[in-house]
């Protein structure tokens, strides 16, 4: 009878613990979802640390574009500024030359 009491128990045991294995289950489940999105999320937040990083290199890429172009645009307009005045100079001459040539003949 001892034998048969312990066999009762063991039974009442199992059926009250089957809820609280499922639950534990579900729980265990929950958990490794949690997990698997703490996993993701920390991939996506590497992903936007290298697609900053990606962009302040590109930034700095184009400001240095920006200032070379600046540079060249001071240049040209240096240039432009020479030749004006270059052509300004052969005008006057061409002018002058005009004259003596009206005077000659």
């Amino acid at each position: 009878m001892d034998n048969d009491l312990v066999q009762v128990l063991r039974s009442v045991f199992r059926e009250e613990l089957e809820p609280v294995k499922a639950e534990l289950g579900t729980v265990n489940e929950r958990l490794d979802r949690i997990e698997t999105e703490q996993q993701n999320m920390k991939q996506d937040q590497q992903t936007i640390k290298q697609d900053l990083q990606t962009m302040m290199q590109d930034q700095e890429q184009i400001k240095r574009a920006v200032l070379e172009t600046n540079e060249r645009l001071i240049n040209v307009e240096s240039l432009l500024e020479n030749q004006h005045r270059i052509i300004e100079l052969l005008s006057a001459r061409s002018i002058e030359q005009e004259a003596k040539l009206k005077r000659i003949i």
